[in-house]
């Protein structure tokens, strides 16, 4: 027998490769000595770059950039294959890197994103991913174009910063300057995230508030937007809300489709594709996924979805392993999921249960193990 495990990380935890060190442990326990293969997966945000330079042997590029706050810090992207690099929003211009007392998007920039780009198209890199998931700004990906040679004016003609409180002084937009190797450059924006650039389900009003954004900031960013909509559209007669995804990551899914010809797809679906993952189902008799909290948002666009899926159409049979199991969660059954197990074996608190993850990960995984053998004695009677 083969199995196959591709978890997703339990934030504050287990990363992916933790849950497989475990699953393996718990399988040779329970079947002896049964072949284990693992493969590190995201669902195209955070941990995106981990899991694509683990899968594909890369190797990660540690360069000088600028953070949110456009503070000079050390970031990384990966580069695999030939001709292939994938960057990592949220390790340059990640909510996360902004203390929690100074979190204002009308302060943060994505100019660290362009960065990581121009270095890579710079080491002759034309095939680039991007994760952008995790974000901490809503600048409409100013700051990223910047980086990359575009120019921003107000109406007197000073170019602006490329911050989110820029966004209201937009009056033209000078796209000559773009680094020329980006015609040609293949652009993929993995998102997940399908709102409009403006409006109630737009950038501002969704995610501002998670950023830092108290009800006035929302108010002001969304005015901001809205000239900076107008701007792209009497410029380059692209209208950013009708762009799919034109509000991921505060705006630099505009950005990005406008300036650089990305491709918004889903971020779990790119993942997968560069791990090769479906040639890893070949021989596999049982996939084993899971995260750490499984609900009806799993089924949009996450890890056990997206592994569920492509198990399904290889005829592989899937299971998952989450910490938890919320509202819905059954409805992964229609993604290639046969059946769901939990961590927790008690009533626990959530502390307790974080404190003990690695340790009831390790007990559920015998647990599920034990029954997937019951199953196969019964198949075999």
């Amino acid at each position: 027998m083969k199995l196959l495990f591709a978890s997703d990380s339990f934030k504050g935890t287990l990363s992916s490769a933790e849950t497989s060190t475990l699953l393996t442990r718990a399988a040779r326990e329970v079947f002896g000595d049964v072949e284990c293969d693992s493969v590190v997966v995201s669902d195209g945000g955070e941990g995106a770059l981990d899991a694509v330079v683990s899968a594909t042997g890369g190797e990660k590029l540690t360069v000088d950039a600028h953070g949110p706050l456009m503070e000079p810090r050390r970031a990384s992207y990966g580069a695999f294959g030939d001709n292939r690099a994938i960057v990592e929003m949220a390790t340059v211009s990640g909510l996360t890197l902004v203390p929690v007392e100074q979190r204002n998007p009308l302060n943060t920039t994505t100019f660290g994103v362009g960065e990581l780009i121009l270095d890579a198209l710079a080491r002759g890199y034309r095939d680039i991913s991007l994760a952008i998931g995790g974000s901490a700004t809503n600048d409409g990906g100013m700051g990223c174009a910047r980086a990359l040679g575009a120019r921003f004016l107000d109406r007197h003609g000073r170019e602006l910063e490329g911050y989110g409180r820029d966004l209201e002084r937009v009056a033209e937009i000078d796209a000559s300057g773009l680094d020329p190797r980006l015609a040609e450059a293949r652009v993929t924006v993995m998102s997940d995230v399908s709102a409009p650039l403006c409006g109630a389900n737009g950038a501002t009003r969704v995610f501002g508030p998670q950023k830092g954004a108290t009800p006035e900031i929302v108010e002001r960013l969304e005015e901001g937007m809205l000239n900076y909509r107008d701007v792209v559209r009497r410029q380059f007669g692209i209208d950013p809300d009708a762009l799919r995804g034109g509000g991921a990551a505060g705006g630099l899914g505009t950005a990005l489709a406008v300036f650089l010809r990305g491709e918004m797809r889903s971020g779990i679906d790119v993942v997968l594709d560069l791990i090769d993952f479906d040639a890893r189902l070949k021989g596999v008799d049982l996939v084993v996924t899971g995260e750490g909290q499984t609900d009806w948002q799993s089924c949009f666009g996450k890890v056990m979805q997206g592994v569920g899926l492509r198990a399904k159409r290889a005829g592989v049979m899937a299971i998952g392993l989450s910490g938890s199991l919320g509202r819905d969660a059954t409805k992964l059954f229609d993604y290639g999921i046969e059946s769901l197990a939990t961590t927790v074996d008690a009533p626990m608190t959530l502390e307790t249960a974080l404190s003990r993850a690695e340790e009831l990960y390790y007990l559920g995984a015998i647990r599920m193990f034990r029954l997937v053998r019951v199953g196969m004695k019964i198949a075999q009677s």
